[in-house]
């Protein structure tokens, strides 16, 4: 990237509002020497700099270098309704002058928390109608585990400790919720996961599914939570907990029947189920929540991301009746909580984001036309030669990379393929995230039909010379699972 130095714009454009900032190779050296990245190697991103990203509107971000990139990942999953949206900003701003900050403590509340609080009930599926608020998905899958484990002592059952979760699942990076978690990259680092969690498969038809028909291998899948309920004894399981689809792990999406299976087997067993919809939420899978579309009945449901889009930090647990009422009658103090619970500048943000999605009938555009307007076109990039499975569940989709397709083979080198077309990608100006051999998207929920054809149009053609560099580099070779 070169030395030039944004100027301010005259324009009109909403993406040229910023007015000077440093030379991107400035900042690129300031960021270098002063800001350690998340989930990122610090030398390789040294060496070649970070790109910067100054602006957005709608599905789009701009760079410090003027370049108008396509982000088909929602930032983090999580700019449901699009980058831009002043709405948000002047209710920040107001909220900021009457109350800035007050905490959820010591017995005081706010109106912007309470209202927010009533909202999430009234959109959550079920009985679910109370929330305790965090400020991200991570502190919320800890505080699930503070929830259960209290639940379960206040009902005078307090070996009811343990909780299962899925290998490859993601439920945060804090201790707790990175154990929940069933990343092995993760695990390796810090000691995790801690005491009291256990992981069963994943339900990952395409590269575990072997022979089975996917039905078959989803009950086989779902009955693994059984055995593992036998294995620690019931009388000590706490919880299960599961994304609808797998995200972070390359966007899973269960056999049809999984998740009736799962909830059977709850239903059958006295333990909560966890819904974490940190992704799943607020449109994501062409319902509110993916809880709904898979028509699973959660004790607890963890959100976050699509809940502000962004735009503030908030997430929060929601709980059933039948765990408020515990809590209601027996009495005693939770002994947890966070200073930024409930923000009300957050809450004030996260309010006026849903009112967007509902007014804007953002959700029902997702169900109804572009949601299935996207698994057309990206059921074109599945007949692409280096194309195993393309897999899509609402506005959250992936391609299996492969070198064999009728094999469903992974690559002799594993994870080689994969970041390859992350870069095609990422020079053609649209952001695809990379999983292994991977390729996922989670665009914002407004995406148009002609936002779709672009994306489309850009991974096809990163696809072609992501085929083309590994069959240069003699990484066409199939390997085993």
């Amino acid at each position: 990237m070169g030395n030039r130095r944004q100027n301010p714009s005259n324009s009109g454009d909403p993406m040229d509002h910023i007015t000077n900032h440093p030379a991107t190779a400035d900042m690129q050296a300031s960021d270098a020497a002063h800001h350690l990245h998340p989930f990122t190697d610090t030398v390789a991103l040294n060496e070649k700099g970070a790109r910067i990203i100054t602006s957005g509107k709608g599905v789009m971000i701009k760079d410090s270098e003027g370049e108008e990139i396509l982000d088909a990942m929602a930032g983090l999953w999580c700019v449901n309704i699009g980058y831009g949206r002043n709405e948000l900003a002047d209710v920040a701003a107001r909220q900021m002058r009457e109350l800035p900050y007050y905490n959820t403590f010591f017995q005081t509340s706010h109106p912007m928390v309470i209202a927010l609080a009533e909202k999430i009930a009234q959109l959550a599926p079920g009985d679910l109608n109370r929330t305790f608020f965090s400020c991200g998905g991570s502190d919320a899958n800890d505080t699930n585990i503070r929830l259960v484990r209290h639940y379960w002592a206040s009902l005078g059952k307090p070996t009811k400790t343990h909780i299962i979760s899925r290998k490859n699942g993601y439920h945060g990076s804090a201790i707790g919720s990175a154990s929940l978690g069933g990343m092995e990259a993760m695990h390796a680092q810090g000691g995790l996961p801690i005491p009291g969690i256990s992981h069963i498969d994943q339900p990952y038809w395409y590269a575990e599914g072997g022979d089975l028909s996917p039905e078959e291998f989803g009950l086989k899948a779902a009955q693994a939570l059984e055995a593992e309920i036998e294995r620690v004894g019931e009388g000590n399981v706490a919880a299960f907990i599961a994304e609808p689809v797998q995200g972070a792990g390359g966007v899973i999406v269960p056999p049809s029947t999984y998740w009736p299976e799962i909830q059977r087997i709850c239903d059958a067993n006295e333990i909560l189920l966890i819904a974490d919809e940190v992704i799943t939420g607020f449109g994501r899978t062409g319902a509110w929540f993916g809880s709904q579309t898979y028509n699973i009945r959660p004790d607890i449901m963890t959100i976050a991301k699509g809940l502000s889009s962004g735009y503030q930090p908030i997430g929060g647990s929601v709980i059933s009746e039948k765990i408020a009422a515990v809590f209601a009658e027996k009495g005693g103090e939770f002994a947890h909580g966070y200073t930024y619970s409930g923000h009300p500048v957050a809450a004030a943000v996260a309010l006026e984001n849903l009112r967007i999605l509902e007014e804007e009938h953002i959700v029902d555009t997702v169900a109804s036309d572009t949601g299935p307007y996207l698994a057309q076109r990206w059921a074109e990039l599945g007949q692409h030669p280096l194309v195993g499975e393309a897999r899509i569940s609402g506005m959250m989709a992936a391609l299996e990379l492969t070198p064999d397709v009728s094999a469903r083979a992974p690559f002799a080198e594993s994870g080689s393929v994969g970041p390859i077309c992350r870069d095609h990608c990422f020079a053609s100006n649209l952001i695809m995230r990379h999983v292994g051999d991977k390729m996922i998207i989670s665009p914002p929920l407004v995406i148009s039909r002609s936002e779709i054809d672009t994306m489309i149009e850009r991974a096809h053609k990163a696809l072609d010379k992501t085929m083309a560099d590994a069959k240069a580099q003699g990484l066409m070779v199939a390997g085993t699972r």
